[in-house]
């Protein structure tokens, strides 16, 4: 089974494709990020982000899309606008029958490195610990958001719990 891990954004989108074998191994296949451009209206971005994601998903034979539950921070403005991409992924997921599921920060946390309260660095090293192969490149940490929240979905489409 192909997931795909989306931490979502406006200005950065950050992905990762897992595969979970049919040993129950997982699999890091992709990992990157959209970069967009701030000079673009938002209609750009959102048609920018909805055109990646399509082409992945026609690409990629996803079979399930993991996000993580938004949390109201300090800006409302960019909450409503992280809004707008969340409902671009909405669609994709039901255009290509693909199903979606969400997990909150401390549940992806907790996933990772055991504790729901862990901070940013923490969840990255581990991040890199388990997948070696990205342990000495420099990559954002939307990119290690997008790997955690994609290893979240792995373990649970495995039936695992945390």
């Amino acid at each position: 089974m192909k997931i795909l891990g989306i931490d979502p954004g406006t200005r950065v989108a950050g992905f990762c494709i897992m595969q979970v074998q049919a040993n129950g191994s997982i699999l890091l296949l992709e990992a990157g990020c959209l970069l967009l451009s701030e000079k673009d209206t938002m209609q750009r971005r959102l048609r920018n982000i909805y055109d990646f994601f399509d082409t992945l998903l026609k690409s990629q034979n996803i079979q399930s899309i993991a996000l993580e539950t938004p949390f109201l921070g300090k800006n409302a403005h960019n909450f409503l606008k992280l809004g707008y991409v969340r409902a671009i992924i909405y669609l994709l997921s039901d255009i290509h029958t693909v199903g979606l599921h969400e997990y909150a920060p401390r549940e992806v946390k907790k996933a990772l490195t055991g504790s729901g309260s862990a901070e940013k660095d923490q969840v990255g090293r581990v991040v890199r610990a388990l997948f070696p192969q990205i342990a000495t490149k420099k990559i954002r940490d939307d990119v290690t958001d997008a790997i955690a929240i994609s290893f979240c979905g792995a373990l649970r489409q495995k039936g695992g719990h945390f």
